[in-house]
């Protein structure tokens, strides 16, 4: 009998206080991360197209994924229907009540216009992802893998489905963690190939076993370049110096250019003698406004790089502060789409960010909240409260001072010292 209750509790599932608390604690956090801070309370139709948010997709309204509505409608309008989240969206209009929903109407605000006309919608709507079309999580998978989203098309992609010869060319550190910022996967590479005419040092890392060198020819030719390339904004000022005349690092461009004039631009092209100075040119980098001449010094819309074969982009931090803002490359951000790549709230960066943010501020309110909840208090309530946080703090103290740190805590022992509480309380007069 003995070895049957030995065998019971080895089976039961144990974890530390310490470790339920910081899988709670990790579990709001990525909650908040996802939902941009939004508590889920109103239906954010109000708020019109936002930049960015959390966007649901439900099945048993819209089975052909035509849909999408915000946090507190996916609560509120469909619990209990099938749900698929799709993390966030940009640029998106909740859809709860319109037209694609027949005759089902928006709990929290019904008064919606028929179709919101200027969203996008893709095969995640539907719960299919990848260039395979597969679901997530895929229940005839053994494991689920993580995917990588494109920042372009929002799609989301498996490492092997990619378009890379193996997984080591993603930009990762010694413990796996990305080094990337943003991804863009191989069909919106293509779009994206004036992202080649940029500075080196917007891709980020790949890790490599053996440096490629360039020849003196290459090396000689890119420096010519450098010293005559314009600064951001137009500044004629020339350009330190500061590439090795005896050797470069071979840049591994993720597409390969075609084109009877190749454009190179250095990673000194934006660092000039002003560096740090507040100038124009250090203005137009952050995105303060449209700069007189081009970086990339080519009409994107009249002659943009052709490609031989696209391959999958990725960008490292704060790449999006060095894209030209003169009128040709806006208007060439604006015929092919994104357009959203110079607003800098637009990225899941960003996104986070803010979500931190909100985060801290709601904790900042729920303690003063607490707080003045104490203060209202009579003196003998206040004690009634102190007294009881007091028992339990000495109760948990003296469990954990008897207690075995080899053995792991189970349910019965935090019941037990719940039970234990109890009863001194009753025994108090």
């Amino acid at each position: 009998m003995a070895d049957v209750f030995e065998e019971e509790a080895e089976a039961e599932p144990t974890v530390s206080i310490h470790e339920y608390l910081k899988d709670v604690e990790d579990q709001e956090l990525e909650a908040d991360l996802v939902l941009g801070g939004d508590e889920g309370k109103e239906c954010t139709y109000t708020k019109g197209y936002m930049k960015r948010q959390a966007i649901f997709s439900c099945l048993t309204c819209t089975p052909d994924g035509n849909a999408g509505v915000c946090t507190a409608c996916s609560l509120s309008c469909h619990d209990g229907h099938e749900i698929v989240e799709l993390w966030t969206k940009r640029n998106f209009r909740c859809d709860c009540g319109n037209s694609k929903f027949g005759e089902f109407f928006c709990k929290l605000f019904p008064n919606k216009d028929i179709e919101n006309v200027e969203n996008s919608y893709n095969h995640n709507f539907k719960g299919s992802y990848c260039t395979c079309g597969r679901p997530y999580p895929d229940p005839e998978a053994e494991e689920q893998v993580e995917m990588i989203q494109c920042c372009i098309c929002e799609d989301w992609f498996h490492e092997e489905h990619i378009g890379l010869e193996s997984s080591d060319e993603i930009p990762r550190d010694e413990e796996g963690e990305p080094l990337y910022e943003d991804f863009i996967c191989q069909v919106c590479s293509a779009v994206c190939s004036f992202l080649t005419l940029y500075p080196q040092t917007i891709w980020a890392a790949i890790r490599q076993h053996e440096t490629t060198k360039a020849t003196p020819t290459n090396v000689t030719k890119d420096k010519a370049v450098l010293e005559d390339a314009p600064t951001p904004c137009g500044s004629s000022e020339k350009l330190d110096n500061r590439i090795s005349s005896s050797e470069s690092t071979k840049v591994n461009c993720p597409v390969t250019v075609a084109s009877s004039e190749t454009v190179s631009v250095g990673k000194d092209l934006l660092v000039g003698e002003n560096s740090g100075k507040n100038t124009d040119s250090n203005q137009c980098i952050q995105g303060a406004g449209p700069s007189t001449q081009c970086v990339v010094r080519v009409d994107l819309v009249v002659s943009p790089p052709l490609v031989e074969k696209s391959k999958p982009m990725f960008l490292s931090k704060n790449w999006r502060d060095v894209l030209c803002r003169c009128e040709k490359c806006g208007n060439f951000y604006t015929q092919k789409g994104i357009g959203f790549l110079l607003d800098k709230e637009d990225s899941i960066a960003e996104y986070e960010k803010m979500a931190k943010e909100k985060r801290d501020e709601k904790l900042q309110q729920q303690e003063g909240v607490e707080l003045n909840f104490l203060n209202k208090l009579g003196h003998v309530e206040k004690m009634e409260i102190l007294n009881g946080i007091a028992d339990m703090k000495n109760e948990i103290h003296s469990f954990l001072e008897s207690f075995d740190s080899s053995k792991p805590i189970t349910s019965e022992d935090v019941h037990q010292v719940f039970e234990n509480l109890a009863k001194k309380r009753r025994r108090m007069p």
